[in-house]
């Protein structure tokens, strides 16, 4: 799912970058990254009254957290190849967007409690919206079996 989602990750610094911002546009691609899924979800929860389709979106707002996690957890070390092909410590440009965020935030020596959260989080998400699915499949399959009788 990663290459599913880093499109989202990167028009995310394109779309924020418009505020003038460095800190915004640093958090625009997790935030775009995490806004759509959860925009899905509730697109189709509420205006198309999909609750399946909502469930999987969810359980891709989870992936989402989970597909942040080793980029938080990198925040410090900076080693990971990041799109260009570079680490964040030596990329051209000597940037990466978790290392920049929580050393504006004062939170950087706690990248991998973050990472950790971020990794819980999402897989809580993910487990939630499997087991909603499976209650809307399960009900849908009850009402199908009564509605033949």
């Amino acid at each position: 799912m990663h290459l599913v989602n880093l499109p989202f990750h990167e028009a995310g610094h394109v779309f924020f970058g418009v505020f003038g911002s460095r800190f915004v546009t640093s958090m625009g691609g997790s935030l775009m990254q995490l806004l759509v899924p959860l925009a899905c979800s509730f697109v189709l929860l509420v205006k198309t009254r999909d609750p399946f389709g909502s469930s999987a979106a969810l359980w891709w707002l989870g992936n989402n957290f989970i597909d942040m996690a080793p980029y938080i957890d990198d925040a410090r070390s900076m080693s990971l190849p990041l799109l260009g092909g570079n680490t964040g410590a030596s990329a051209p440009y000597g940037f990466h967007d978790w290392n920049f965020i929580l050393t504006e935030t004062h939170l950087l020596e706690h990248d991998h409690l973050l990472a950790g959260i971020s990794q819980a989080a999402g897989s809580l998400l993910m487990i939630l919206a499997a087991i909603w699915g499976a209650a809307v499949l399960e009900r849908a399959a009850r009402a199908a079996g009564s509605a033949s009788r």
